[in-house]
């Protein structure tokens, strides 16, 4: 994400979108009654035949819409902001969706850039520039690639030999079918000499790791092997949230979040200082206990949650925003959404 212009006076920043993991900042950004600004497509009616309902072609034209409703879809690369048409050259009042994917450019305008919306804004440009870490977590004949983007964990690819069947006639599929399959899909997803976490079980992962080092070293280069329990989606989060993997996913913040998450699990389970629920939260943060507050993604957005974050940070305590998009944020949701480490045990 880039800035390309600000006016504080009246509130507007203009971005231009450069990749998936800013949608989703967007999606979190964009609050109901904030207008977007962005080129779209809009069909024209004909206005002289209403009778038969001719349908004009679609015109590229800027509109500006007071937002209603906004949606990320992860799948499509889309980012849709529905809302009334507030500025255009046609049907003011009327409903439209802006439909944003990378590469676009768009107008935020709101009454208050809160604290919390430039701090995202910031995280958001900040972590453009850092490559994206690839995984591969191994059984024996199961393998799952995946990415891990700012919001969470998206799985790329799966590959088995139990389902991979027969190679050619008569001939099933090998171990070194499977890695060589595995590694043919490994390079349609990362780029050389980006980062790659191997994970898993027993050995597969290292002979899979000198397989690589062996036929394709640009793989390797910024390469870690980290044991697990499992493999799969479930082996990841578990690397993620045990504090093991150090290096390559040093301080990215999917990782951190779920550390932090975790931390708070430990300390519920021994009794210690921590605070969760909504009302407990609160009743924490104007006792000044806070010194680390954690609140799902989807409370910023409430009044309740922007009082919490305020205060907290009035009172010297850090604020952590976790994506519901990972289970460590699965977590901190079946918790009620607020979480808090705390300076003190409170009754």
């Amino acid at each position: 994400m880039k800035i390309l212009h600000q006016d504080k006076r009246q509130g507007r920043i203009k971005i231009r979108i450069d990749n998936l993991d800013d949608l989703w900042h967007l999606k979190n950004l964009i609050e109901l009654g904030d207008i977007v600004s962005a080129v779209t497509y809009r069909r024209e009616e004909d206005q002289q035949d209403t009778l038969r309902s001719n349908r004009g072609e679609k015109k590229r034209m800027r509109l500006d819409i007071e937002v209603e409703k906004v949606e990320f879809h992860e799948f499509t690369d889309r980012l849709r902001v529905l809302g009334v048409i507030v500025e255009g050259p046609q049907d003011h009042g009327s409903y439209h969706t802006l439909n944003l994917t990378d590469g676009d450019r768009m107008t935020i305008i709101k009454d208050v850039w809160k604290k919390h919306h430039l701090d995202r804004l910031k995280e958001a440009i900040e972590q453009s520039d850092r490559p994206l870490i690839t995984f591969v977590a191994l059984e024996e004949g199961e393998g799952t690639i995946a990415v891990m983007r700012q919001y969470g964990i998206k799985e790329m690819a799966n590959v088995s030999i139990s389902t991979g069947g027969k190679m050619y006639e008569g001939e099933k599929m090998t171990r070194e079918d499977f890695f060589n399959i595995m590694v043919k899909k490994l390079k349609t997803i990362m780029e050389p000499g980006s980062p790659l976490v191997i994970l898993g079980p027993g050995f597969t992962k290292e002979d899979f790791f000198e397989y690589l080092h062996r036929y394709n070293p640009e793989l390797v280069e910024h390469a870690q092997v980290i044991p697990a329990g499992t493999g799969g989606t479930t082996g990841i989060h578990e690397v993620l949230k045990s504090g093991k993997e150090g290096g390559i996913l040093e301080g990215h913040r999917v990782s951190y979040e779920c550390e932090k998450v975790e931390d708070l699990l430990v300390e519920i389970k021994k009794g210690g200082k921590y605070s969760y629920g909504e009302e407990n939260v609160a009743r924490a943060v104007d006792m000044g206990a806070v010194e680390t507050l954690l609140i799902l993604d989807e409370k910023v957005r409430d009044k309740k949650g922007e009082r919490l974050m305020k205060k907290t940070e009035q009172l010297g305590g850090k604020v952590i925003i976790v994506s519901k998009s990972h289970e460590g944020g699965e977590k901190l949701e079946a918790l009620g959404g607020f979480g808090a480490l705390l300076r003190y045990r409170v009754e």
